[in-house]
């Protein structure tokens, strides 16, 4: 289901149900001469296309504009940058707002930066946002001391479940750490990276423009295919599925 077709009522049985809302948290950045700008947020919404076919999910607008850095290049058309702390500031008011609204399984799902599943400046920005949120809600729904209180004896056995607040709010990358090993590789706008648009985004794709390509990074993205690209959305797909409750 994508959020914005959704009716109110459905929006909030969907909620009531604790139903997965799902954030594409992308960026508009660089990728060399052969793919979108878009790459990075449209790789993830075409996975999860994917996996709006067999589970019940709601997918919500993806954050196009994100932390890009000028690690990849620097100022040039395409290529947008947004500082971590206001980052930070914009994430945090929208899932207070889905929080306080009453959503409480809500999974923010990067693709930038995220090789290893390691921590970067705009995953980093993003956990921050959620446990802010979750501190928050929790001091102005039970008071000072909430965690304290009896009412929180069981918080240990509650740890990581749909009970736990610090929960409510999950941040994990499109591809997890051994996801990455089974699809062969990972990388920015080279091989892999460019197979992954093939397999959901072709369109977004033109490997003609490869021969304009003089940055490391990109010089194998000649080597993308589409069958690349199938496999590494398959992988993705089966790490979604664990990772996604």
């Amino acid at each position: 289901m994508q959020l914005i077709d959704m009716l109110y009522d459905e929006i909030k049985d969907a909620a009531d149900r604790k139903v997965p809302f799902i954030i594409p948290i992308g960026t508009i950045e660089y990728h060399a001469h052969h793919a979108s700008c878009g790459t990075d947020t449209m790789v993830i919404t075409g996975c999860l296309r994917e996996l709006e076919k067999e589970k019940e999910i709601v997918v919500c607008p993806p954050i196009w504009y994100g932390v890009a850095s000028y690690a990849v290049c620097g100022p040039r058309p395409g290529h947008v940058h947004v500082d971590e702390d206001v980052y930070a500031d914009y994430i945090y008011s929208i899932v207070k707002s889905m929080v306080y609204g009453g959503i409480k399984n809500i999974y923010l799902v990067p693709h930038h930066q995220t090789e290893g599943a390691g921590l970067m400046p705009m995953t980093i920005a993003c956990h921050k946002a959620a446990k802010k949120v979750a501190m928050e809600y929790m001091e102005d729904t039970m008071g000072k001391g909430w965690w304290g209180s009896d009412s929180y004896a069981t918080y240990y056995e509650d740890l990581g479940g749909s009970d736990d607040p610090f929960a409510y709010v999950k941040v994990i990358p499109l591809i997890g750490a051994e996801a990455q090993k089974k699809c062969g590789g990972f990388d920015h706008a080279g091989k892999w990276e460019t197979s992954l648009m093939l397999g959901t985004w072709p369109e977004n794709v033109d490997l003609s423009r490869c021969a304009r390509n003089t940055e490391w990074f990109a010089k194998d993205a000649v080597e993308a295919s589409v069958e690349t690209g199938k496999h590494m959305v398959n992988c993705t797909l089966e790490w979604l599925r664990q990772a996604i409750v």
